[in-house]
């Protein structure tokens, strides 16, 4: 019987090999549902790693076992085997080829990260320091208070250097939501405002460009959902940003991704996709609480009836203040 080619084994070897490799890249059911207009980048590049991952594991473990198979000692050898001293070309090959593989990653990794819309890669050091301006501060400046002139005028008031921005497709466009959020141990705050909103958990319509303005009160945390493929770090005095657009209704956790402290594990809250109509009814129903009158405390009721004014209280305040011991 006439013995195969080692070059049609080596051809079926690597036929088998790449489609083990793809059908593995593509359904591995790692990762959760996609709920962003960025996840399926993300996925894509992901689904790329792992079909590589799997292709240079079968080659390296199948030749571990095709060596120790076919070299091994067999009955009545007791010598040592042939003396191998290396092979240039081989080894010029197997380091060729994890450089292209690198570099092939490296550069399709940015091109991902750009077309995210990922705010100036490699520039933070240039980043400036100074605290963010919130979005209550701008819109309360703001002459008109409509919906979309806030949104305008917080998009153009707050520019972080650090973030995922505007994608391609709405560069240089308002956003539709804007949305303050702040990590503090051991919680996040959402602040609407164009509403006056704050809440403990996020809603946003679905299909529609989000802004998040995002800023630490005490120490890093990071800011995740991994159903939209995006995670964000939280950092104090350093505004970061991170601008998306949902594509699935539903509820997803937001998970903080930095170790914060000793109850990092408790800070999780959720974010509600809604549909447009769902998050109008939310955010009128809201806006209402928001905007009531404030009940005066028991304690404030009896100031008004002792006949105690804001100004008496200015007074003893400045009194106190000029007689306290670091005045003497």
């Amino acid at each position: 019987m006439e013995q195969i080619p080692a070059s049609i084994w080596t051809l079926t070897a690597g036929v088998v090999v790449t489609l083990i490799s793809f059908w593995v890249g593509h359904h591995h059911g790692l990762l959760p549902e996609q709920a962003s207009e960025q996840a399926p980048l993300v996925d894509n590049f992901f689904d790329i790693m792992l079909t590589i991952g799997t292709a240079l594991f079968l080659v390296v473990q199948g030749a571990i076992i095709l060596f120790v198979i076919r070299y091994r000692r067999r009955a009545g050898e007791e010598g040592d085997g042939l003396p191998v001293e290396g092979n240039l070309p081989l080894e010029a090959f197997w380091t060729a080829i994890p450089a292209l593989i690198v570099i092939f990653l490296g550069i399709y990794s940015v091109d991902i990260f750009q077309r995210m819309g990922g705010l100036n890669p490699g520039d933070h050091a240039m980043h400036s320091r100074h605290a963010p301006k919130s979005g209550m501060a701008v819109v309360a400046q703001a002459s008109s208070k409509t919906t979309s002139d806030a949104a305008a005028l917080l998009a153009a008031a707050q520019t972080p250097e650090i973030g995922i921005g505007a994608s391609p497709d709405v560069q240089g466009k308002a956003p539709d939501l804007v949305v303050d959020v702040m990590g503090m141990q051991y919680a996040w705050i959402f602040t609407y405002p164009d509403s006056g909103i704050v809440a403990g958990e996020l809603h946003i319509p679905v299909g529609k460009d989000v802004q998040l303005n995002i800023s630490a009160r005490d120490v890093i945390h990071s800011f995740w959902v991994p159903q939209f493929r995006l995670k964000q770090d939280a950092i104090p005095g350093v505004p970061t940003e991170l601008r998306f657009k949902a594509t699935k209704v539903g509820t997803y956790p937001v998970v903080c991704a930095e170790l914060c402290g000793g109850y990092h594990g408790a800070m999780r809250t959720q974010v509600i996709v809604h549909t447009p109509e769902d998050f109008e009814r939310w955010r009128h129903q809201n806006q209402a609480i928001a905007t009531a009158p404030v009940i005066p405390s028991l304690s404030d009721r009896h100031i008004q009836q002792m006949g105690i004014t804001p100004q008496l209280v200015a007074q003893v305040e400045a009194m106190t203040h000029h007689h306290s011991p670091e005045k003497l």
